[in-house]
């Protein structure tokens, strides 16, 4: 087993679930990891709580002077496992299994990997070097916006899987809440009772006429935008009409489409609901909301990561968009121009979540050659 496969495997083995998810443990433990392998490395390190027990984790390889800074960029947290045996990695056939192989633990190994090779080489950098794993990203993305606000780069890449392509731009999402209120009385009495949960049905036909609008809309090159109900929750018992329910909607996002619009869109689906019904009580919310990424692909980041990739592929990469949605867009409106490009991978937040192996080498090998050429001129 390679240093880089048994890296990831120890990587994978460490519970870092969103407890905002799953209630799972939290990213502690994966960021401690990630911190004394940094140090290792003889990285400067800075670990600090984002929320309570929850800390991102940066550390910088210190350059020479003169060169321009690069942030390697990865999610520390996971979604749920599907199992007891989620986090034990697997191997067959050139691809390790297991949650967070793909999504995203492969990108930290191949960061860190990529620095090993860059100290080992005794060459330094002209422009410092980070590699930073931020909390929550799986969620509300707290730690993409800490890190914003403690530390600056001349540019990043986000090590996501993009099957060795590089993606420059991603949709954007919105998350909603719609709560119905009803009038809780028995089931035999309905002068007084009032069917919250049936009062939603205006809103999952305009939730389902509103996507077949978009579906007829010009796309995106990487996607539509689209919408669905997501989560209904409603009512305690069967003998009795229901006094609340809550629906969770998500409206993916793609250029030229904004928070404002999801938002504007909402608001006229429970407009037309109340006129429906004048019995409709409803209240929409907001739980999270990102815009879409668009950026120039004439960042020098971007023009970095294609050229390091063609000389490790030996054939341009794809440069494309993508309809999900990325820490990348944070740092992008925070004014650090962002690329994202990893190895090959399937099935996140499945059972049958993996990565390509070979894959994950190359990724570490063209940023071991982006840093070189961003950050400038190496020398012993």
């Amino acid at each position: 087993m390679s240093k880089l496969e048994t890296a990831l495997a120890e990587m994978v083995r460490i519970d870092s679930t969103n407890p905002g998810l799953a209630g799972g443990p939290g990213e502690g433990a994966f960021a401690a990891d990630l911190a004394a392998r940094m140090e290792r490395l003889g990285m400067e390190v800075d670990l600090w709580d984002v929320l309570p027990g929850r800390p991102n984790v940066v550390g910088r390889l210190r350059g020479r002077g003169g060169g321009c800074s690069l942030m390697l960029l990865g999610h520390l947290d996971v979604v749920g496992p599907w199992g007891p045996n989620a986090f034990e990695p697997r191997v067959r056939d050139g691809h390790m299994y297991g949650r967070g192989t793909a999504d995203m633990k492969c990108g930290f190994a191949a960061a860190l990997t990529a620095v090993e090779s860059l100290v080992e080489s005794g060459e330094r950098l002209a422009g410092d070097l980070l590699v930073a794993g931020v909390i929550d990203e799986e969620w509300e993305s707290a730690g993409a916006a800490a890190l914003t606000q403690r530390w600056r780069a001349d540019a990043s890449v986000l090590v996501e899987c993009t099957g060795l392509d590089v993606v420059g731009e991603h949709g954007g999402f919105a998350w909603f809440e719609v709560e119905s209120r009803g009038v809780e009385a028995a089931g035999v009495d309905p002068e007084h009772g009032v069917d919250g949960i049936a009062l939603l049905a205006p809103v999952l036909a305009g939730i389902a006429a509103l996507d077949t609008r978009l579906a007829s809309r010009p796309p995106a090159a990487y996607g539509r935008g689209s919408i669905h109900a997501s989560t209904i929750n409603g009512g305690d018992q069967l003998p009795v009409y229901p006094a609340r329910c809550v629906l969770g909607v998500e409206r993916c996002l793609v250029a030229g489409e904004t928070v404002a619009q999801a938002q504007a869109e909402m608001a006229s689906i429970l407009a037309a609901a109340r006129a429906a019904d004048v019995r409709f009580d409803g209240e929409l919310r907001t739980i999270v909301a990102r815009e879409p990424l668009a950026q120039s692909a004439d960042e020098p980041v971007v023009a970095a990561v294609v050229a390091a990739a063609a000389g490790e592929l030996g054939h341009t990469p794809v440069v494309r968009g993508d309809i999900a949605w990325g820490d990348s867009g944070l740092l992008v409106e925070a004014g650090i121009p962002c690329v994202t490009f990893g190895p090959i991978g399937h099935g996140e937040h499945t059972a049958d979540e993996w990565v390509d192996l070979a894959s994950v080498a190359t990724t570490a090998a063209v940023l071991e050659a982006t840093a070189r050429d961003f950050c400038g001129e190496v020398r012993p």
